[in-house]
């Protein structure tokens, strides 16, 4: 009985972007929704929030 699996090398490169960045090009108007949930104080969201 073997010990270890044999599968693919640790340092083969991947096919996939490093970061999800990559996957959203520059002119996307999901980046306009970044920017504005990015500005938004998420402190004073939870004082409104019902518990």
């Amino acid at each position: 009985m073997k010990r270890f699996i044999q599968s693919t090398d640790r340092t083969q490169a991947t096919l996939f972007p490093e970061q999800l960045e990559d996957y959203v090009a520059e002119d996307n108007p999901v980046r306009v929704v970044d920017v504005f949930v990015e500005q938004l104080d998420l402190g004073k969201l939870d004082s409104v929030v019902i518990r």
